[in-house]
């Protein structure tokens, strides 16, 4: 134990002897571990974000659109307007082999809500209960729509999180009614906050059963019978995504007399494929901060094993001089190890707490949609702190090894 504690005081006093050295060695560590873990801490945060923006709308969901249907196969010139049915969605849901869930959507914006406390003014959704099964949709008091709200046509609604704000501020929702163009309708559960930040959209809206709004509250415009805003559906499994989209394609080109193959009739979002899009531009990303990383990190490698180097060679004379008064090749070798472990390991460890605590900082700011503060990545930290360890270690041990295997006269003659 003595000789451990006289080994380290020794590092250390030769350690504050050199203090230029000293330093410039440790910063060029812990610029390179800081430095990598950052670029790939800020990788995380963009990855982490975007799924998290994705979550937000449901798992592996589709939309579809109303769109344009060319007259002539293949000329947009001639498009024609068409709309979505309620049969459309039925058919969707009844004959699309690859279609696990789907559900009708109508949409209004311009409906007057209005409470005992306060009005609004915000998106009013029917929809059916399946919806929950395919969205995004977490309960905060209540409950969700069910079969016999939607059989009985029942005047009831769910609120999103910033219309029960509006509506009932600072006051209980649920049991409360609600005037929707001055018909009465109980609620029956609200929302909590979707989403972060200002991306308030998917709390400004309301849900009623799809039959109570298709009846009271219909699509405008002439033609509109029995139209719907729009179809939200979700394939048997993520791997069959196109094959559902291909199976709701010729299912609306059937009904709406075009060719199923003219993308340019269907206007859709595919969730799945913007996420596995996404996902290979992060991939490549992560490749690029990756390579950016571990050139910062092979350059401060370099910076270390060069001032290792002419460290211990400078020091053959003393290593001479143990020799001569009884010190053994382990023993050298063990102190050169320490020496090399302590100051590597320890600005490594420097490295990655000054990156964590920046990362900490930026943790409390709110970021833009799709990104999430920067996250420490345990592995990159091993990864790096081990690599520049084993460099300078190494550095270390070399030149010391061949000083310890001369002879202690020959070893006191090197200048």
């Amino acid at each position: 134990m003595r000789t451990v504690l006289d080994i380290f005081g020794q590092i250390f006093r030769n350690l504050w002897a050199h203090k230029l050295r000293s330093f410039l060695t440790m910063f060029g560590i812990a610029w390179g571990v800081g430095s990598l873990l950052l670029l790939v801490g800020v990788g995380e945060g963009f990855r982490s974000g975007n799924k998290r923006e994705l979550a937000e709308f449901g798992r592996n969901i589709m939309f579809l659109f109303p769109g344009r249907a060319p007259a002539v196969q293949g000329s947009m010139n001639s498009a024609r307007p068409y709309l979505l049915t309620y049969q459309d969605y039925v058919d969707v849901r009844t004959q699309a082999p690859h279609v696990g869930n789907a559900s009708p959507m109508l949409s209004r914006s311009d409906l007057h809500q209005v409470s005992e406390f306060a009005t609004a003014g915000v998106e009013i959704l029917g929809v059916e209960p399946q919806l929950n099964q395919i969205s995004f949709l977490p309960l905060k008091e209540g409950r969700w729509l069910n079969e016999m709200d939607e059989s009985q046509s029942r005047n009831v609604i769910v609120l999103g999180n910033e219309l029960q704000k509006t509506l009932f501020p600072g006051r209980p929702a649920v049991g409360a009614f609600v005037l929707l163009n001055d018909i009465r309708f109980e609620v029956i559960g609200t929302i909590p906050h979707l989403g972060r930040g200002d991306n308030t959209w998917l709390n400004m809206r309301g849900y009623i059963p799809f039959t109570v709004m298709a009846t009271n509250f219909p699509l405008k415009g002439v033609n509109h019978q029995n139209s719907i805003s729009f179809i939200e559906y979700q394939p048997t499994s993520t791997a069959e995504h196109k094959l559902a989209q291909d199976d709701v394609h010729k299912i609306i080109a059937r009904n709406h007399g075009f060719d199923a193959r003219d993308e340019n009739a269907f206007d859709g979002w595919d969730s799945i494929q913007e996420s596995q899009m996404v996902g290979t531009i992060f991939d490549v990303m992560n490749m690029f901060l990756g390579t950016v990383g571990m050139v910062t990190l092979a350059l401060g490698a370099i910076g270390v094993i060069n001032i290792m180097l002419v460290a211990v060679s400078e020091r053959t004379r003393e290593i001479g001089l143990r020799k001569a008064l009884g010190a053994t090749n382990r023993s050298i070798l063990f102190h050169f190890f320490l020496e090399g472990l302590l100051l590597t390991l320890g600005s490594g460890m420097i490295g990655m707490l000054l990156a964590a605590g920046f990362m900490g900082l930026m943790g409390g700011i709110e970021g833009p949609g799709g990104f999430d503060p920067p996250k420490l990545v345990p592995m990159s930290a091993v990864l790096a702190i081990g690599s520049l360890t084993l460099a300078g270690v190494f550095a270390g041990l070399y030149p010391a090894r061949k000083a310890a295997m001369l002879q202690p006269v020959e070893a006191l003659r090197q200048e």
